[in-house]
């Protein structure tokens, strides 16, 4: 593209966005043009004197990502092959290593290796940060282009650069991988990060791990009965048949004599919002209000709503939170609190609720743009603003077990809470304490004892 074709190209470009503006005031018309004159001015200045030549196309779509990168970890400008390429993240079986991870100031943090699964049996935990993937930094990477690193066909091996925080359980020794013949990892010895680095200050350890990818067909609900007739379901996340899945572990434990229900979204990321809405309907009736979304436009304000009836309107339920708990997550427990249908016991959850839309652009490149947030029944915005430290749910009992002792609740999950039978070999002196999850209990029992003291039954 020559000179010329490249200033008729950026005063299109300032033309149609300024054409789009026109609905506002002129003054900010104005403003808007004389800093898109910067724009056009850069693009021109890069285009002709640069030391390289440089496509012009790779120069506005840079600078598209640019502006979009200015606005939140969500938001993101897509190229035509990856804007072809997006794909749900909600399938329920792909190839790949087994983790869910978040974007946190621009690097993604682990928020949940599934049980069973190579990212597990490495020994990675949540909050470990992926700081680099086949020796590539990943500060900045989008999360569909890390999502694309991660995953690969069956059999094929992965490096990743995990880094964790001061004080954290170190990483583990090397040693072969849990018995799968086709889940072997090489684990070289962790090291201290540099200390010249933004991200990872120094004394966080740093590790680099090779991981065998698999077919992960995800189990995402755990479930058990137990003391007291009380069921126990652990939701790992909102992607797959969790519906399906919630609702039959529900029906086994009320056809094994359930009485109340806690209900564990403890590292929950959160995927499908149908699917938080939907749980929520089990316990939610008479058309209250499950969670709303609202942005600067009319048309993002939108109502979800229970229906009239519910199987489980009457189910004493508990919710187990914490910082690890966001999205989907943090609308069925907030839907739950503010109806005053749970009690929840943890710590603050996430506070990751936006509503993020896919404009597609005329040369087949794509804008994913946060135009809304989600609010709870009562009003308050789930999304976390850091710098006013609002958002998230706060618990109605807090508790706030040390990383320790949270990582080593966590991998005990897979062998206590899952169906009958598989942790009756688990001796209870060997278990970590888990205070939410007691805590829980202790209430739920309570509520029983005050019911039979009210109706004159209690022994």
């Amino acid at each position: 593209m020559t000179k010329g074709k490249l200033g008729k190209y950026s005063v299109f470009l300032a033309s149609a966005v300024l054409a789009a503006m026109l609905v506002t005031n002129a003054s900010a018309v104005d403003d808007t043009y004389q800093q898109l004159k910067v724009l056009v001015q850069v693009l021109g200045l890069v285009r002709d004197n640069y030391v390289d030549e440089i496509a012009t196309q790779k120069l506005i779509y840079g600078a598209a990502k640019g502006i979009v990168g200015e606005l939140d970890d969500f938001s993101q400008f897509m190229e035509p092959d990856t804007n072809a390429k997006v794909k749900s993240d909600t399938e329920g079986q792909f190839g790949g290593l087994g983790l869910k991870f978040m974007i946190v100031d621009k690097i993604p943090t682990v928020s949940t290796p599934l049980p069973k699964t190579p990212a597990y049996r490495v020994g990675i935990l949540p909050g470990d940060k992926i700081v680099e993937i086949e020796g590539e930094s990943t500060k900045g990477m989008n999360e569909d282009a890390i999502v694309k690193k991660l995953r690969g066909a069956p059999g094929t091996k992965v490096k990743i650069t995990l880094a964790r925080e001061p004080g954290g359980e170190p990483f583990p020794e090397d040693k072969p991988a849990e018995p799968k013949a086709d889940a072997k990892a090489a684990k070289p010895a962790e090291k201290k990060a540099d200390t010249k680095d933004d991200d990872v200050t120094g004394g966080w350890l740093l590790k680099t791990v090779e991981i065998t990818r698999e077919l992960i067909v995800q189990e995402v609900v755990q479930h058990r009965m137990l003391e007291n007739n009380i069921g126990y379901v652990h939701i790992l996340d909102f992607s797959g048949h969790c519906t399906e899945e919630t609702a039959k572990a529900l029906a086994e434990l009320k056809k094994d004599g359930m009485k109340a229900v806690i209900i564990d979204l403890r590292y929950n990321p959160g995927g499908l919002l149908t699917s938080a809405v939907d749980i929520s309907k089990m316990f939610l009736d008479n058309n209250k209000m499950i969670v709303y979304t609202k942005g600067r436009r009319p048309e993002n304000y939108q109502e979800f709503r229970s229906d009239m009836s519910a199987p489980y309107s009457d189910l004493p339920v508990v919710v187990l939170i914490n910082g690890g708990s966001a999205s989907g997550s943090e609308i069925v427990a907030g839907a739950l609190q503010d109806n005053k249908r749970a009690v929840l016991i943890g710590s603050r959850s996430f506070g990751k609720a936006s509503v993020q839309s896919i404009i597609p652009l005329a040369d087949g490149s794509g804008l994913r743009l946060t135009v809304a947030r989600y609010y709870t029944p009562s009003g308050k915005s789930i999304h976390r603003d850091v710098k006013n430290n609002t958002g998230g749910i706060t618990p109605d009992i807090e508790v706030n077990p040390d990383r320790a002792t949270l990582v080593k609740i966590f991998r005990q999950y897979e062998k206590v809470y899952t169906p009958k039978g598989e942790s009756s070999a688990v001796k209870k002196e060997d278990l970590v304490r888990d205070e939410a999850l007691e805590r829980a209990q202790e209430i739920l029992k309570a509520r029983d004892v005050f019911a039979a003291l009210a109706t004159g039954s209690a022994k």
